[in-house]
């Protein structure tokens, strides 16, 4: 007989969605030829989405929630793996359409799976997380693009957040000068110790953009879209790239081809879901380098497990500033 292992599920009935935190047992988890041990997971944006139910993001019913997790193999038929490995799981619909971290036990294909880098243990790499590690992404699509310290002023949107916080520490951290957004003012002196030279209040960038204004930008990572978006694009510098990895203003974009055909700016679109390994690798490792350990400590906070669906509507309402690491029970 399989042992139980504790888990939230939610379900779907004719009274719409439903969270419960619930004992499982093997049969209750999904195809995989890898099983984990999960130590720690964390709280996303997308995260307090599917627990409240604000917007479809499961696909699957009953399906237990959590994009990401870190944790040990306990089994595996995979050639990559064995168990006593350390391993960090993000994306391919994990937490979608494929059972996620927010239970001590976990199946899921070897392939997703990415070995927690040397310079990192599973609680630091949920306090990276998904925000964390597409947050490096953004920063390398930046780099590909020929950014380099020195170049100029980098504009981080969402700063306060996951993804935002992280940004400006590892840009920080690289010697660019870091411009960082935010809606909570209060939290300037927060920004400046992570690495921001200067913080602004998001509100600049909530009129109506103009096809171009002022060039201000060498570079810039935006979580919102919508107007913040549009303003940054025509704030941007000549042959100057943005990379785009949120929604959390809009799913729009009011904007004109102007800063495209008229100052070669190039906009990145980030797909932290469907990465490919190579490049997740890299990812990780670049943080377990270029991400002050001191720092991410100060940026993350613990969760207790018992108050993820509480903490879920926090999230969405902008009260969460930087990671929360859950400990698995």
């Amino acid at each position: 007989m399989s042992e139980k292992f504790k888990a939230y599920q939610i379900g779907k009935g004719d009274d719409g969605q439903r969270c419960q935190l619930l004992e499982l047992d093997d049969s209750d988890l999904m195809d995989g030829d890898v099983t984990v041990r999960v130590e720690y997971t964390t709280l996303n944006y997308k995260d307090g989405l599917a627990l409240t139910g604000r917007s479809p993001i499961i696909r699957k019913f009953p399906l237990i929630p959590g994009i990401d997790f870190s944790g040990e193999v306990t089994a595996s038929g995979h050639a990559d793996f064995k168990p006593g490995d350390k391993v960090i799981l993000n994306g391919f619909g994990v937490g979608e359409d494929h059972n996620g971290g927010y239970a001590q036990k976990a199946r899921v294909s070897g392939d997703w799976l990415v070995p927690v880098p040397d310079g990192l243990d599973t609680r630091r790499a949920m306090a990276i997380g998904t925000a964390g590690y597409t947050a490096m992404l953004s920063v390398l699509a930046l780099e590909d693009h020929g950014l380099e310290p020195g170049d100029g002023d980098v504009l981080v949107t969402g700063a306060s957040g996951g993804v935002g916080s992280i940004a400006v520490a590892v840009l920080g951290k690289l010697g660019h000068r870091v411009v960082a957004t935010t809606g909570r003012m209060h939290e300037k002196d927060f920004l400046t110790g992570l690495g921001a030279a200067e913080v602004l209040d998001r509100a600049e960038f909530a009129d109506k953009p103009r096809p171009l204004a002022k060039e201000r930008w060498s570079g810039a990572i935006d979580v919102a879209g919508g107007n913040t978006l549009a303003n940054i694009l025509s704030q941007m510098r000549r042959a100057s790239a943005v990379a785009a990895c949120g929604l959390a203003e809009s799913m729009n974009l009011p904007t004109t081809v102007a800063p495209f055909i008229l100052r070669g700016v190039t906009l990145y679109g980030i797909d932290s879901v469907m990465a490919p390994l190579a490049r997740r690798k890299l990812a990780w490792q670049r943080l377990a380098s270029d991400l002050d350990g001191k720092l991410l400590d100060e940026l993350s906070f613990d969760l207790d497990f018992e108050d993820l669906p509480r903490a879920a509507a926090d999230i969405l309402d902008g009260k969460i500033r930087g990671r929360a690491i859950v400990k698995l029970p």
